[in-house]
């Protein structure tokens, strides 16, 4: 299940919460995040046709939830638009991007954007799940869920510019089959080459960080006593290995029978990795049945010539009972 919220919707905010409340697409410090979720800020009143950019934040780490974002804005503000400072959110210090997140909210009648954030839960879930959902096809399944949300506000979209993922023109094509009559630019560095994807790039990257740095441990006792470090680092490789503060995160608060807390991507090798070498072995009650574990991993066995409905309803011969 998913979550979808606007900012014009009401959320309590207490003064001692931390800068996090600046950021309207991220949740309460008091709030974890267990599901994905969306959030749109107002929709824009100008009229169209309107151009939409499309970028993420959050794509390689460990940690944390990989972020959607877009951006629009009427095709008679662009020129305006070029001029307000939007670039490659990875170019950008902390302050800069927090005020153009800011920008892109004070014109409401003509700037909109949106979010969709995918929990660390959602995907590792999806990627160990048979068959696999991939990050490639989360990453997919996103963005077509941000602009079908956009139109679906209302938005006359004309022209949207996406940074590449795979195939830029198999991805190019994939999109425009979706939304025909709509003009899609699927480019490699889009932030950097098209200022509506730079703004869109913003929106995700400042929601992100906002998520990371105000990450609520439901895992914590009742009792508030800190449990989990908070000094992880950003979460990103760098090169073959992971920067020491969150390999060393990693390594310093691994729970030898529980695992990780969910600020933690389980499904990341580096994250198995640590759970083979450190955590307690588990034997499975159908280790050594090599018949049975081959019945469900192929068609074969009880499974064979099995209806779709049997298998999915779980439904079972009277003669096998």
């Amino acid at each position: 299940m998913s979550r979808i919220f606007c900012q014009a919707s009401t959320r309590r905010m207490s003064n001692e919460e931390s800068s996090n409340a600046a950021v309207p697409s991220a949740p309460d410090p008091s709030v974890p995040i267990t599901e994905s979720y969306t959030y749109h800020s107002p929709t824009p009143t100008a009229a169209g046709p309107y151009i939409l950019g499309v970028d993420e934040a959050g794509r390689g780490p460990v940690l944390g939830p990989l972020v959607y974002g877009v951006a629009y804005c009427p095709v008679a503000y662009k020129e305006k638009l070029d001029n307000l400072g939007f670039a490659d959110s990875k170019t950008l210090n902390a302050d800069t991007r927090s005020s153009l997140l800011e920008t892109l909210s004070s014109d409401p009648s003509n700037l909109g954007w949106s979010v969709r954030v995918i929990s660390p839960q959602a995907i590792s879930s999806g990627m160990i799940r048979k068959p696999p959902t991939n990050l490639n096809q989360q990453s997919q399944e996103a963005t077509v869920l941000l602009i079908r949300e956009v139109l679906d506000r209302g938005i006359e979209l004309t022209e949207v510019y996406v940074d590449a993922l795979g195939t830029t023109t198999t991805y190019e094509n994939y999109l425009s089959g979706l939304f025909p009559g709509i003009a899609f630019t699927v480019a490699t560095k889009a932030d950097a080459k098209f200022k509506i994807v730079g703004a869109a790039s913003v929106a995700a990257k400042v929601t992100r960080d906002a998520c990371i740095e105000g990450w609520y441990f439901e895992e914590n006792p009742e009792n508030g006593k800190l449990e989990w470090s908070t000094q992880f680092g950003s979460g990103y490789p760098s090169g073959k290995c992971l920067y020491p503060n969150t390999q060393a995160w990693l390594k310093g608060n691994l729970e030898p029978t529980f695992g990780f807390p969910r600020l933690v991507r389980f499904s990341w090798t580096t994250v198995k990795l640590l759970l083979e070498k450190n955590a307690h072995k588990v034997k499975w009650t159908d280790e050594g049945q090599a018949s049975l574990v081959k019945a469900f991993e192929t068609g074969k066995g009880l499974d064979k010539d099995r209806c779709l409905v049997s298998k999915d309803l779980q439904l079972s011969s009277l003669s096998t009972l």
